[in-house]
């Protein structure tokens, strides 16, 4: 055998030894991305980062990695980083997610890890005259985290559609304008703004509820029907395949994150306005976090829901047989909607 002939053999054998190997044996990254956005919702996502849980999970699993996190205003951008490969772990309203899983069925398989909360959405405005939404004139500004997409802006369409009629859900979108969270109230706030009205989010719209000039002309449980799924997480099917220890580390932590919110309020409610900067009081994050309507949890909640309506607005083009079809293996024992 000549010495040419000896290498590639032995190239050979070394590439088919490794394609044999177990995909968990083969080696996993070493720096990941993780997104989140504003607000209460992302709390566990805060305490993953602060207590470095998904670097613990993953050193037990025998992966060491340099977790990154970035903030984000809203989902679009956020699936653009997702796609990219710049970002490993997006976070978010059900919109978002189900328009990328919908956009990356059969090539990338965009699905989510779990959910992360139930959470109602108040859209809150300083105009007097605006009662319901049919109150909203060309003079108003609907302010919300991604228009078109976002969570909030889903569910004003399905309100839309409720209160004007069949076809009409596109009704209130050309009054809406993408502002995160903090900039939407402060505009709010000031009345000196175009915004009138913020589509939000927990803390956001209680603190906005505040002031005497504010109040509430539509929560999302309504529109829902009762509650609902307000932020999922989200991963490409590449990444999890080719990344199962870290995958499982990144479930653990925030299955212990959302374990550790809900066993002490009052330490979570501190280390929110810790890691923020928030300058809310400890006592009314705390009640924020003990309304019976705000929850941590991984189990996801009417999200099809939003998924059908969407689909017959023509916002996706897929529909899953059931929520557990865009959702992975780890999340389909639980008792979801």
């Amino acid at each position: 055998m000549t010495r040419s002939s000896l290498a590639s053999a032995c190239c050979a054998i070394v590439l088919a030894l490794a394609s044999a190997l177990p995909l968990d044996a083969r080696a996993e990254m070493s720096e990941i991305t993780v997104a989140q956005q504003y607000g209460i919702s992302y709390l566990p996502l805060m305490v993953m980062e602060e207590q470095k849980l998904i670097e613990k999970h993953a050193k037990a699993a025998g992966v060491d990695v340099t977790v990154t996190w970035r903030k984000f205003a809203g989902g679009a951008v956020m699936n653009d980083a997702l796609l990219s490969g710049s970002l490993q772990f997006a976070s978010g309203g059900v919109g978002p997610f189900a328009t990328l899983w919908a956009r990356t069925r059969g090539s990338l398989d965009v699905k989510a890890v779990c959910a992360i909360n139930s959470m109602p959405l108040y859209l809150n405005t300083r105009n007097p005259n605006v009662k319901t939404i049919r109150d909203f004139t060309d003079r108003d500004r609907i302010a919300l985290p991604a228009v078109k997409i976002s969570i909030q802006a889903i569910t004003l369409q399905m309100a839309a559609e409720k209160t004007f009629g069949e076809g009409q859900q596109n009704r209130l979108d050309p009054l809406t304008v993408t502002l995160s969270h903090p900039d939407a109230q402060t505009a709010l706030l000031s009345g000196a703004s175009e915004i009138t009205a913020h589509f939000g989010s927990p803390p956001f719209q209680y603190q906005q509820l505040r002031n005497p000039a504010i109040h509430t002309v539509l929560n999302s449980y309504d529109v829902l029907g009762g509650p609902a799924t307000f932020n999922v997480v989200w991963t490409t099917s590449k990444f999890r395949n080719e990344n199962p220890r870290l995958y499982d580390a990144f479930v653990k932590a925030l299955d212990e994150a959302t374990a550790m919110i809900n066993r002490d309020k009052k330490w979570a409610a501190e280390t929110y306005l810790r890691l923020s900067k928030d300058k809310d009081s400890v006592a009314d994050i705390l009640a924020m976090l003990n309304d019976p309507a705000i929850v941590y949890t991984t189990t996801p909640q009417n999200v099809m829901k939003y998924v059908d309506f969407m689909l017959k607005a023509g916002a996706i083009k897929s529909r899953p047989d059931s929520w557990k079809d865009m959702f992975f293996p780890n999340a389909h024992g639980l008792p979801g909607s």
